[in-house]
């Protein structure tokens, strides 16, 4: 039960904004940019924007951070300086995604004063510790306003519950792909060597890996390794789960597939088409293509594989092994970086990676532990200004760019750190460190200034590439990866948006019988991939059995009329 209601801490913010509001302050609001006239407020917005007086609040991140240095990096001295604001923050380790860090919390109710909590958040509300940021914004937010405008119901908890606990910031509103950044992966030495073969289906993709390790079975004096995973913790969905419906045309909604027509959900397991990819990674293993460690090793023992440049391939998420991608570079090692390729079971399919899912994802609440939401909410709101955004994203002007002609200009000299020197650069220039902290305009929208928010634009998308990266696309006849993909215009966007964010129930018998679908699968997936080509069958329906017996047709019953409720609230259309 709830210690206190999100509409009871609401009214208590309220009520208390006269009182708060002159020791709140994010040193860039509303006055300074123009909005004032917009708040009704203009008063306190003054008051407010003279205040840069020091705090600190705590942050927990359920996504790792191996760059961050404690704010004192270019961006987060400018961004203290700016908003008179510390962040005391903790990341989780490994590959545990916040989960077991997150449930204590919430039994225990000790909380830091902001949280990105991914997929555990509903934890944290069902026991609650987050408030209700729709009258903060309201009052207090007009960047975060203006950003989201007619998206404001995507930002709402449920049906039942229409609090904003979460501000969308793991991506960009009105978001354009310039670039891949998952897919199946081959160094680019590989493709070099076997003169730039095509990469369109996992035949292809096991052809390339066998041709090239019979040619060159070692790397540097070690084994050479045609395909390693990561199944590490929550890390298994990534390399070894999702790529079973991308590979067989279907987009990511977690461990559902959900029909477009009907909105009905089930395990995506059990479509029948992804049964066939799981024999692949089958077939793999049983011909000594894909690592044997690939099951039991940890995720920091799969990056210093990476790292050692004796992997040929993998099917990933570039964050996944960036760094592992980084130190190759570092090394002056960038043919042993990798390409991107859409590849499918067959030539039937289409990847459908860039299928938009709208305003929605993982984003930063702000605790009922915070003594001052109201300076914390001017804080995110100042980081969502259009100041806070160049400054993420770019950097300082006259260290990391320059303008020309009104134009944003990366020096060369800089662009070669970030390409070949990322690590330490990250760690010093603390750019796209701070993305997490504030909502985002995404890849391809400009600011007031004619200049793009981020860097992710493809003029300056190319310039990142490595040499080794260029030379690839060129032979594929492309300019970023993106273009060997379909693009966003091919399907359209989806009515429920990201069903990773999508709340469920926390009580009842929903997590019950999800968390022992979750336990089988991670147990009987291996199985079959492990198990000899003659037993895959009798091991796979054994596991679709015991999906069912564990009560996954109830769970997807219930799912189903969740992801209905959504597509109502977001679409406003009655099911």
């Amino acid at each position: 039960m709830k210690w206190r209601s999100p509409k009871a801490f609401a009214a208590i913010l309220l009520a208390s904004t006269m009182l708060v509001a002159g020791c709140g302050s994010n040193g860039n609001n509303a006055a300074n940019n123009g909005n004032a006239g917009n708040t009704g407020n203009a008063g306190t917005n003054a008051e407010a924007a003279a205040d840069t007086s020091p705090i600190t609040f705590t942050f927990f991140g359920a996504d790792a951070s191996p760059n961050w240095n404690n704010m004192q990096d270019d961006v987060g001295k400018v961004i203290t300086e700016k908003t008179g604001v510390s962040i005391d923050a903790e990341f989780d380790v490994g590959a545990g995604g916040g989960e077991n860090k997150i449930a204590l919390m919430a039994a225990s109710g000790d909380v830091p004063d902001l949280i990105f909590a991914k997929g555990e958040l509903s934890k944290l509300v069902d026991a609650g510790l987050i408030v209700d940021m729709a009258p903060l914004i309201e009052e207090h937010a007009p960047n975060l306003k203006k950003m989201f405008s007619e998206n404001m119901n995507r930002l709402k908890y449920s049906n039942d519950d229409q609090a904003i606990y979460s501000l969308f910031t793991n991506g960009g509103v009105d978001q354009q792909y310039f670039d891949a950044g998952g897919g199946f992966e081959i160094q680019q030495r590989v493709l070099k060597e076997l003169g730039y073969p095509k990469v369109r289906t996992v035949q292809d993709f096991e052809n390339v890996l066998k041709q090239y390790v019979e040619k060159n079975p070692t790397t540097d004096g070690q084994p050479t390794i045609p395909l390693t995973l990561s199944a590490d913790d929550w890390r298994i969905m990534i390399t070894v789960t999702n790529p079973a419906f991308l590979t067989t045309g279907a987009p990511d909604d977690g461990e559902y597939y959900v029909n477009p027509e009907t909105y009905e959900a089930q395990l995506h397991y059990k479509r029948p088409e992804e049964k066939e990819y799981f024999r692949w990674l089958n077939h793999m293993y049983n011909e000594g293509l894909l690592d044997k460690d690939t099951f039991v090793q940890k995720e920091d023992q799969y990056k210093a594989k990476i790292a050692s440049g004796r992997v040929l391939g993998l099917i990933d998420q570039e964050w996944g092994y960036q760094d592992a991608e980084n130190a190759l570079k570092t090394a002056g090692k960038d043919e042993y970086t990798y390409a991107h390729f859409p590849v499918t079971l067959s030539e039937d399919y289409e990847d459908h990676s860039f299928q938009q899912a709208g305003v929605d994802g993982y984003g930063i609440s702000i605790t009922t532990a915070c003594k001052d939401p109201v300076r914390a909410i001017k804080f995110i709101d100042w980081l969502s200004s259009d100041e806070g955004q160049v400054l993420r994203n770019w950097g300082v002007e006259g260290k990391h760019y320059t303008v020309e002609n009104g134009q944003r200009v990366v020096p060369a000299d800089v662009q070669d750190r970030k390409v070949n020197d990322s690590t330490n650069f990250t760690k010093e220039s603390g750019i796209s460190l701070y993305r997490t902290f504030g909502a985002n305009y995404g890849d391809g929208v400009k600011d007031p200034s004619g200049n793009y928010y981020t860097t992710n634009f493809p003029d300056q998308i190319v310039a990142g590439y490595t040499e080794a990266e260029k030379e690839t696309l060129k032979a594929y006849n492309a300019t970023t990866w993106k273009d060997l993909f379909p693009g966003e215009d091919a399907f359209p966007a989806k009515d429920w948006g990201a069903l990773y964010n999508m709340p469920t129930p926390t009580d009842g018998d929903y997590q019950v019988i999800f968390q022992k679908t979750q336990d089988i699968v991670r147990k009987r997936i291996p199985e079959a991939v492990l198990a000899k080509a003659a037993d895959f069958d009798k091991v796979y329906d054994a596991f679709l059995a015991e999906l069912d017996k564990a009560g996954a047709k109830e769970m997807e019953a219930e799912y189903t009329e969740l992801v209905k409720k959504r597509v109502e609230l977001f679409t406003g259309k009655k099911l």
